[in-house]
């Protein structure tokens, strides 16, 4: 093996440190989940991260319990768009297992069954995606303006829903004892606060902390809890954005599309992020290749949030 010298600060002085062999070097390949089971919360709708999630996933092996709180979400009801029937539809496609689970994550009772219902269809759940979320709506309002209501459905639904999830599930892997993958979805909004967004950040923030609490409780049982936290993903959450932001003499749509133009130029790679740059850090993370990750918190905003 090579070397070139390295200066030793403590005494000015070089010596040599090996160089590694570039031919010995470990070759990363796409995970392989085959024989894993996900949850996956929130991957009912047409354009949404939970979908692409599942979808790569199934691509890589792995069987998935697609869950959301309606069958068919809102507002992709349409000839077009079934819901969860047909993310299991396409699942079944890729050769591998999928079922739908409706059920409302804030509800421990239906958690439970949830994974119960998971448990017995496959013997395991091996990852976990708690992805869904409250949809926007009268809480991007000034917290002078916002009633109690508005903040306690998104706290409701994106703390207490995930923690509802998140403690079912890792009881089942405790007690199976073969490790595990938990990834919640956070926010780059749970890094900073936003004007109009201080239930959404709030909820955010808080799941960046379950995050880590989680990740030193589950550690000695080889369970691995980590986030993720997107900027502006192109889903059908950006048009309820731009409904509930909408100035005075603007529409929804125009609202809309001046929010992703405002995102893609102030973002350094130049757009704005799509399901599949989410599902692709989901993958990596419920892989193999991140058994020594846990505690995290990863940016995927194309360098909006460089923490």
């Amino acid at each position: 093996m090579a070397s070139r010298p390295f200066l030793d600060h403590s005494t000015d002085s070089a010596t040599e440190i090996p160089i590694p062999n570039t031919s010995q070097r470990r070759v990363f390949t796409m995970a392989n989940l085959t024989g894993k089971v996900a949850l996956i919360t929130g991957a009912g709708g047409k354009h949404g991260v939970g979908r692409a999630i599942a979808l790569k996933l199934g691509e890589q092996g792995a069987s998935v319990i697609v869950n959301d709180i309606v069958s068919q979400p809102y507002p992709d009801r349409s000839a077009e768009w079934e819901g969860l029937p047909q993310v299991v539809r396409e699942l079944c496609a890729l050769g591998t297992g999928g079922i739908a689970a409706v059920a409302d994550i804030t509800d421990a009772a239906q958690v439970q069954e949830l994974v119960d219902k998971g448990v017995e269809e496959f013997g395991q759940i091996d990852i976990l995606v708690a992805n869904a979320g409250s949809r926007p709506g009268k809480d991007r309002l000034p917290v002078v303006d916002l009633d109690e209501e508005a903040w306690d459905l998104v706290q409701k639904t994106n703390v207490k829903g995930t923690f509802l999830c998140c403690r079912a599930v890792a009881r089942h892997m405790v007690e199976r004892d073969e490790g595990g993958k938990i990834i919640i979805i956070s926010s780059v909004a749970g890094k900073m606060g936003i004007p109009r967004y201080a239930a959404y950040c709030a909820s955010k923030f808080a799941l960046i902390g379950l995050t880590q609490s989680l990740a030193h409780e589950l550690a000695p049982n080889r369970i691995n809890v980590n986030a993720i936290c997107p900027g502006l993903v192109d889903t059908e959450r950006v048009a309820h954005m731009a409904a509930a932001l909408t100035d005075p003499g603007e529409t929804p749509e125009d609202r809309r599309t001046r929010m992703i133009g405002e995102t893609a130029s102030t973002t350094p790679l130049g757009r704005v992020a799509q399901g599949a740059d989410i599902a692709d850090v989901a993958s990596f993370l419920a892989s193999g290749e991140s058994d020594y990750l846990t505690g995290i918190s990863i940016s995927v905003s194309g360098g909006m949030w460089m923490g």
